[in-house]
């Protein structure tokens, strides 16, 4: 390879010259590579990027990504990302998403479809948040049947077996036309 290639996590400039740019990252001491590609220092603006042949798709601060919840733990959810703005992506990124703040007892189950912002890239790992009435769960299947859900106040209810459970529910739940995918 030439001496401009970068593999994941190489350190690619100092955070005192420059800033995180495309497919790099700031792990407090050093800007690092997200993916292999060939380094680009960009003088000018000050950024230190990375040019990906096949262009991976790494979301920015303040992106809205919806994706798939791929596990759920006591504190935190982590979702494979398929889409970043609206535009369906392949890499098939993983951010987590902190749920300690918030009073439900199932934010999310694993194959929910979540809408969440990024809040930052922090040690390699993307950062997500839930907590706006826009974010959360978009699309869900009752737990014990498997059928149809229908959103009630901050719950939803099963049309089958009339199970009635908690999840942290989009303003936009139900209503996005991708979820027919999924059905």
């Amino acid at each position: 390879m030439s001496e401009n290639a970068t593999f994941p996590g190489e350190k690619i400039a100092a955070i005192e010259e420059y800033e995180a740019g495309y497919n790099a990252f700031d792990d407090g001491d050093m800007v690092r590579a997200a993916t292999i590609g060939k380094k680009d220092i960009d003088k000018t603006t000050r950024t230190a990027n990375i040019k990906h042949p096949k262009d991976l798709s790494i979301p920015k601060v303040g992106d809205i990504v919806i994706g798939t919840v791929a596990a759920v733990m006591s504190s935190m959810i982590a979702v494979s990302i398929d889409y970043i703005n609206g535009n369906p992506t392949t890499s098939k990124v993983e951010c987590v998403c902190s749920t300690r703040n918030i009073r439900k007892r199932n934010i999310a189950l694993v194959n929910d479809i979540a809408k969440l912002k990024i809040l930052n890239h922090l040690n390699g790992t993307i950062h997500a948040t839930i907590n706006e009435p826009n974010l959360g769960i978009l699309f869900t299947k009752c737990r014990k049947c498997g059928e149809k859900v229908v959103p009630m106040r901050d719950a939803i209810k099963c049309t089958e077996c009339s199970w009635i459970d908690e999840r942290k529910l989009s303003t936009d739940f139900g209503k996005s036309d991708f979820v027919k995918l999924r059905e």
